[in-house]
């Protein structure tokens, strides 16, 4: 049975707390899930000094490599703001053939 969105979205924020960890970055997958990533200052309370937010097709298209991060920045599709709000090195997360 293929993964709903909603469970790709989950596995491949996952998979990226996993290569990047820390709490210095909140990556938001509305209305799915938002996980902190990404060693540096840490983020208790508040709203990050660093966030990434984007749609879920976007996040999947992003983590499977069918999406360029900086094609995703500069099309609108993915707001990042704050220090080290770039997941570039990290991306993607897996070949789009192990998605299907």
């Amino acid at each position: 049975m293929a993964e709903t969105p909603k469970e790709q979205v989950k596995r491949y924020l996952a998979e990226l707390k996993a290569r990047a960890p820390g709490r210095s970055v909140e990556v938001r997958v509305p209305p799915y899930a938002a996980v902190q990533v990404i060693g540096g200052g840490t983020h208790t309370r508040g709203t990050p000094r660093a966030v990434i937010e984007t749609d879920p097709d976007t996040w999947i298209a992003l983590a499977t490599g069918e999406l360029a991060w900086a094609d995703a920045v500069s099309s609108g599709r993915v707001l990042a703001s704050g220090e080290r709000a770039d997941l570039s090195p990290y991306l993607p997360l897996s070949d789009s053939a192990e998605s299907d």
